[in-house]
């Protein structure tokens, strides 16, 4: 049986929740591990944009963005569904403005700004208003159950509050905190985290899946 072949970056917010949407599907893949520095070949071909994830299907159809790698895993196996809680308003904020601010607050030296990455984080944590505000009324953020829109948003927030722990740790969005640590405590992100070698031609077929 041909397994379909994913290209991802461990800590890549984008990869992360396209394997966490195959795992949570039961869809086990060839994990090819890509170094940025480096990109394979195979992976340029099948998508010359060069970014990850990047799915190819076992009749050589190639998904290369997180969120449709994320619909079509959930398309063949919605255990959780999580399908009913996709709100793409939400994922579109995040995916926007929230990661603009993001990258400029975490990476101030790659851009050329007129606003200071102090600037940035604080423009990017008042995007994150309205998800304190649903997390108020459910203890998800589109009902009582984690769906797509909780994983495709986690990692990016995540990442944010990675930049200082301390510092968000002491903002008045105790709900979002507890939602945050929830999810990271799970045994599904713990299942997607696990390290891989730099994948190169050649090499025996890495298994992801549970």
């Amino acid at each position: 049986m041909t397994l379909p072949v994913l290209y991802s970056f461990r800590r890549c917010p984008y990869a992360m929740r396209a394997r966490m949407a195959l795992w949570v599907a039961g869809i086990m893949v060839e994990l090819r591990e890509v170094k940025l520095a480096a990109k394979p070949p195979a992976l340029l071909a099948a998508s010359p944009k060069g970014t990850v994830p990047v799915l190819v299907l076992a009749d050589g159809r190639v998904i290369d963005e997180s969120l449709d790698i994320m619909r079509w895993a959930l398309g063949q196996n919605d255990r959780e569904h999580w399908l009913a809680g996709a709100d793409p308003a939400l994922i579109a904020a995040n995916d926007g403005p929230f990661k603009h601010h993001l990258d400029r607050a975490k990476y101030p030296g790659r851009y050329e700004e007129e606003h200071t990455a102090t600037d940035h984080r604080a423009a990017a944590l008042a995007l994150l208003a309205p998800l304190q505000a649903r997390l108020a009324e459910a203890p998800y953020l589109c009902g009582d159950r984690r769906s797509l829109t909780d994983i495709a948003l986690l990692p990016f927030i995540r990442q944010f509050a990675a930049i200082d722990p301390a510092w968000f740790a002491a903002q008045a969005n105790p709900r979002l905190q507890a939602w945050l640590d929830e999810l990271l405590a799970s045994d599904l992100f713990a299942a997607v985290m696990p390290k891989f070698a730099p994948w190169k031609e050649g090499d025996a077929p890495a298994l992801f899946g549970p």
